[in-house]
């Protein structure tokens, strides 16, 4: 059997796994190392399998990883989000729809700290969504707009699958999150502008709230200083070059810690509890890049890469259509899988397409990223949508899947405008060089 029908069988049978609820890591491995065996005999494999786990998890680049995941974990047991999401009200909670702005707003803060959009999600759920159904919100309103402003984790730095995709296509990851940040910023501004314009139409799905006076509004401040202070202190670090994204990690984890203990909320078991789950997570994660580079070692075998890179070609197609192409099957298939797969699955196929067509890595890579952002709000399985639920009480899918549609309109401008100006994802990487 020639290698790309191999390969092809091998892409079904992985899904079929994955259908069955295989864990993707476990899928990955065992389809990389069964179908190289058929390709490559047992020897191989073997090698394979005694070196490719080692090495994949060994790069000191990895570091950053457990430590941005242990940022988050401490900023979220220092109660960061409410004093976030109390700020952002004081200003502009006393328009229509202003709770669900504070809550995007908070959002973005808290995934800036935090890196994980699944944790921004399910923490904002606790603070935002009974504020929001007290004072009278729709629940299609409140439970989209945290579903989507969770989504900013993904995007705003520092953000884990940014670290992942730059670690595996031999990015910067500092440039990375430079580019990353205004089209973060430019999501928040479109999500808070489909709250404002469905406000707008509709006054009843979100009532305004009682104005805060200034006095309240510098006493909520107050409150946030730190938070500032933390992300200018690691992505200001980064950016002008004062230290590594790995010691960045270090000092933001640090910092979050340091906030946690000066707001008393941190106890030993606490502690323990911050480090169980960032080991949890960071285990998680390593066993997907296990898992991928098994499978990656059968693919590039294959051949398949090098013959989609070429089919391409021989198509002519303007490499904008072809991009347009990639972005619709990202969204298509983050209707049925998490983030962190899809780019783990799809980018040894899609990276050398991309470079072969002339795109700029970093560039890609935002676009990647924010399709990927579409994926987590997509029905009938973007993960955000579950974890509100999850968090809700009497909130049915159907709901808050209505209640998405515009968040997703807002995605789909976003998208077209960072594909028709680069300079949105490439001006801040510029100025680094």
């Amino acid at each position: 059997m020639d290698g790309i029908t191999l390969g092809l069988i091998a892409f079904v049978a992985l899904f079929g796994l994955i259908a069955l609820r295989v864990p993707v890591a476990i899928a990955m491995g065992v389809v990389g190392a069964v179908g190289g065996w058929m390709l490559n005999g047992s020897a191989s494999v073997a090698f394979i399998l005694g070196s490719v786990p080692f090495e994949t998890v060994f790069p000191y680049s990895l570091s950053v990883i457990p430590l941005f995941v242990l940022m988050g974990v401490f900023a979220a047991r220092a109660g960061l989000s409410k004093s976030l999401y109390e700020a952002v009200h004081a200003f502009i909670g006393h328009y229509r729809g202003g709770l669900a702005m504070a809550s995007i707003g908070a959002c973005a803060a808290f995934g800036a700290i935090s890196g994980s959009s699944l944790a921004t999600a399910a923490t904002m759920c606790r603070v935002a969504m009974p504020e929001m159904r007290a004072r009278g919100y729709d629940d299609r309103l409140a439970s989209a707009t945290i579903a989507a402003g969770g989504t900013l984790g993904v995007l705003i730095p520092p953000s884990v699958i940014i670290v992942v995709y730059a670690i595996l296509t031999e990015q910067s990851i500092g440039k990375m999150f430079a580019a990353a940040l205004i089209p973060g910023l430019l999501a928040t501004a479109l999500y808070m502008a489909a709250v404002f314009i469905q406000c707008w139409r509709n006054p009843a799905l979100g009532p305004a709230d009682v104005r805060v006076d200034w006095s309240g509004r510098l006493r909520a401040l107050r409150n946030v200083w730190s938070v500032l202070v933390l992300f200018g202190l690691v992505m200001g670090g980064i950016y002008v070059g004062l230290f590594s994204p790995t010691e960045a990690a270090a000092i933001g984890a640090a910092g979050a810690l340091l906030l946690a203990l000066i707001k008393r909320t941190l106890t030993l078991r606490i502690f323990l509890d911050c480090l169980t789950e960032t080991a949890a997570t960071s285990g998680m994660i390593f066993l997907i890049l296990i898992g991928t580079a098994l499978f990656n070692y059968f693919v590039e075998t294959t051949g398949m890469p090098q013959m989609l890179v070429r089919e391409v070609g021989n198509l002519g197609w303007d490499p904008i259509w072809i991009l347009a192409l990639l972005v619709v099957f990202y969204i298509v298939l983050g209707c049925f899988m998490d983030s962190l797969s899809m780019i783990l699955l799809t980018l040894p196929f899609v990276f050398p397409l991309v470079t072969s067509l002339g795109f700029d890595p970093i560039w890609f890579g935002v676009i990647m990223v924010s399709v990927v952002e579409v994926g987590l709000i997509t029905p009938p399985v973007g993960m955000n949508l579950f974890v509100i639920m999850a968090g809700t009480p009497g909130l049915r899918l159907q709901v808050i899947s209505r209640g998405v549609l515009a968040f997703l309109a807002a995605d789909v401008v976003r998208l077209a405008l960072l594909i028709l100006i680069p300079g949105l994802s490439l001006w801040l990487p510029s100025l680094m060089e």
